[in-house]
């Protein structure tokens, strides 16, 4: 379905402002999918994205701003999503040994169990998302969207 009947508007819109509105639309429409699906898991997008960059960092512990800096979402209190994750028992917080001032944050074993089990049904989930895509159409997507950024 076209953008402009997404958002009934018999305006045309200017091709800029168009591809904007539709790449705002289609995050919306896209979070709001994994979002529905991860909550079956009781975690959140920006939660499950944590996870996947602490278990990246193989056992290596990661600070707050080690974290952020990944994260898809920069809008997130990362504070905030450690303290959840800890609470549900997913990862933990220790201070370092050797600079009382540093917070280390590794996953847990179960933490690890988490993530190795949803992250299958999350790729599958994301190539049902996608499926109207060929393999060709999202190498082009992900380069016309590099580019978009490549800006300044």
């Amino acid at each position: 379905m076209k953008i402009e009947n997404i958002i009934k508007t018999e305006v045309e819109l200017p091709i800029s402002r168009k591809a904007i509105v539709n790449l705002l639309y289609t995050e919306n429409w896209i979070m709001e999918k994994i979002n529905l699906e991860l909550k079956t898991y009781d975690i959140s997008i920006q939660q499950f994205n944590v996870l996947r960059i602490l278990k990246g960092q193989k056992g290596k512990p990661a600070n707050l701003s080690t974290i952020q800096e990944r994260m898809v979402s920069k809008m997130s209190n990362t504070t905030r999503l450690v303290d959840k994750l800890i609470h549900k028992g997913y990862v933990k917080r220790d201070t370092c040994p050797s600079n009382r001032r540093k917070v280390e944050i590794t996953i847990t074993q179960e933490g690890k169990t988490f993530i190795d089990n949803i992250s299958p049904i999350m790729t599958t989930f994301e190539d049902q998302l996608t499926s109207n895509l060929s393999k060709e159409d999202l190498t082009h997507l992900n380069e016309l969207l590099n580019k978009l950024r490549d800006i300044n």
